[in-house]
Parts: structure tokens; C-alpha cells; sequence
């Protein structure tokens, strides 16, 4: 083992416990923002076209972190590093991804109806997730045993961040259906601003730890989430979906709610260095990298077809398209 390896795997990283609350309390307005801007439509969206959430939830479920894992074992990571990554792995979708499905010119009401399903499954999926491919891994598994963790623990954790919240969305937004429309992007926006701030502020705290290791996370995690964006768009290309259901699903599996995973590394991992900084990272490089794909993604269409949609009249509850 390298002295480079004993460094990152042994740091803990500055972080308080009121931090902490103040992390859970953004990540439970992200949830309450796609919650408000959900409705019972979104749920019967999947009933009725059932094909494209199968794959999603496949491809998110199962082929991400079968392919992260296989990444942690060929590129130049840490046993923490590696953890991190499987973690991000299996954490939910990010709400930004309905916002770069919109900007991409993608069926954001498959967007919207996906991440509200796909997260009510991850608040049991995660911590099932995580115990099982961490402990496959070679290096990362012995990571995993020392902290013992309890998926249970973990279950609750999310329940608490994910569920609540997201159930008092969908309560207000069936009960006050005009309030919550007026709220909805508001909360979503501060809350996806106050994550940026609170991963910048974390990474500026510990910056002589990101510093050290800049070059190895920066080649991790851009290798990393190009693979989840292009396993998003592979998976539905084999499936046969349409034009504006692949813009969707590359970002539904491409990005992923790292905030998530930064507050559970600090909750149920001590803060434990390479976890932190590849789920740090990550929060803000998948949203710089989504952006530029999903504006060249819309020039590309605009250039062809004149609207960044690619076809502006259809409504945007239609059917999934068929494949050309």
C-alpha cells in the first residue's frame, strides 16, 4: 500500500455535526421541490408506459454499479475512493436531471415521472445497494466492515431525508395544487444553489486534502459520470426508445443526488477522506458536465430540425415514441 493510499484512506474530513443538519435540511428541500412538482399523473405515466422506467430503473439499479465496480478495479483509486464511487452509484437521481432533460429538448414529463418513482424505491434500494456491492469489493470491503455498517440505520437515515419530505410535497402539492405551483421552483432552485454552496464551502474546508489529490478525482470522477451518462444513453438506445426518451434517461442515470451520498459518508463513514472527495466532486462536476452535454445535445437538434425539441407540437404527456 502506498503512502499516497495510507494518506486519503486514514483523513477525516472537517465537518460538524450542525454542518451535518444543515446538509440533511437541503437535501430534504431538494426532495420537497420534486415532490411539489409532482402530481398523481407522474405515477400513472409509469403504469401506462411501463417500458421506459423498467429500463431506467435496470440501468440504475443494476448495470451502474456493476460498471462502477468494475471501474474501481482498473482505474487508480484508493479503497475509500473506490467506496465513494459505489456509494454515488447508488444513490437516487439528482432533480437537476429534469432540468437538462427540459434544456437538452427531452421528454421531461418521463423525466419528472422517473425520479419520483425512482426515488421512493432508493429509500429502500440504497442501503441494500451499498452493503451489497461494497462488501464484493476486494479493498473496500475490509472499509466497510470497520465502520459496521447497518443498512436498517441507513434505511431510517433516508427515510428521514427522502420520504418525509417527499411525502409533505406530494400532500401539498394534491391539497393546495395552486401554492405548491407557486413555490415549486423556488424551493427547487435555492435548494440545488444551497447544495452547490454547501459542496463548495466543504471542498474550500478541506482544500489542502483536494488539493493533494486534485489530479487522481479529477480523471476519477470525469471518467465516472461520462460512463453513467453514456450507460443512461446506451441503455436506451438497446431498448429501443425514441429520440426525446434517450435525452431523458442519459441524464436520469447520469446524474445522480451526490449531495445524498456526501451526507452519508459523514454520517455512517466518518468522514472518511476518499469518500468525501469523490461524492464532493462529483455533486459539481456532474452538473457542469450535464450542462454542456444537454446545450450542445440542443444546439445539435435546433440545427436540425429547428427546434431545440425536435418536435415542438407534441404535448408533453404524449406516449413514449417509438424508435426511427
Amino acid at each position: 500500500m502506498s503512502a499516497e493510499e495510507l494518506v486519503i484512506d486514514d483523513i477525516v474530513l472537517n465537518f460538524n455535526p450542525g454542518s451535518l443538519v444543515l446538509l440533511n435540511v437541503v437535501l430534504g428541500l431538494i426532495m420537497l421541490g420534486i415532490a411539489l412538482d409532482t402530481s398523481p399523473e407522474d405515477f400513472k405515466v409509469v403504469a401506462r408506459k411501463p417500458k421506459p422506467f423498467v429500463i431506467a430503473i435496470l440501468a440504475q439499479l443494476l448495470v451502474l454499479p456493476a460498471v462502477t465496480f468494475a471501474l474501481t478495479l482498473v482505474l487508480p483509486v484508493t479503497p475509500s475512493m473506490a467506496l465513494g464511487m459505489l456509494l454515488v452509484a447508488c444513490c437516487p437521481p439528482g432533480n437537476i436531471s429534469q432540468v437538462l432533460t427540459h434544456r437538452s429538448g427531452g421528454n421531461v414529463a418521463l423525466s419528472v415521472s422517473m425520479t419520483a418513482v425512482s426515488n421512493v424505491i432508493y429509500i429502500f434500494a440504497l442501503p441494500l445497494s451499498i452493503a451489497f456491492w461494497g462488501s464484493l469489493h476486494p479493498t473496500a470491503r475490509h472499509l466497510l466492515a470497520a465502520v459496521e455498517l447497518n443498512p436498517w440505520s441507513m434505511l431510517l437515515d433516508i427515510l428521514l431525508i427522502i420520504g418525509i419530505p417527499f411525502a409533505i410535497g406530494l400532500f401539498v402539492r394534491a391539497r393546495f395544487p395552486r401554492f405548491a405551483a407557486r413555490v415549486e421552483k423556488p424551493v427547487k432552485w435555492f435548494s440545488l444553489l444551497a447544495l452547490v454552496a454547501f459542496i463548495v464551502i466543504a471542498l474550500t474546508g478541506n482544500w489542502t486534502y483536494f488539493v493533494q489529490f486534485f489530479g487522481v478525482i479529477i480523471l476519477v470522477v470525469t471518467i465516472h459520470d461520462a460512463v453513467a451518462l453514456a450507460i443512461g444513453y446506451g441503455t436506451a438506445v438497446a431498448g429501443g426508445l425514441g429520440t426525446r426518451e434517450r435525452k431523458a434517461m442519459t441524464f436520469e442515470v447520469g446524474i445522480r443526488n451526490a449531495g445524498l451520498g456526501l451526507g452519508l459518508v459523514f454520517t455512517f463513514f466518518g468522514g472518511l477522506g476518499g469518500m468525501a472527495i469523490v461524492a464532493g466532486w462529483w455533486g459539481i462536476w456532474d452538473i457542469i458536465a450535464g450542462l454542456i452535454v444537454a446545450s450542445l445535445w440542443a444546439v445539435r437538434t435546433r440545427r436540425v430540425t429547428g427546434s431545440a425539441k425536435g418536435d415542438a407540437s407534441r404535448h408533453a404527456r404524449d406516449a413514449v415514441e417509438p424508435a426511427s
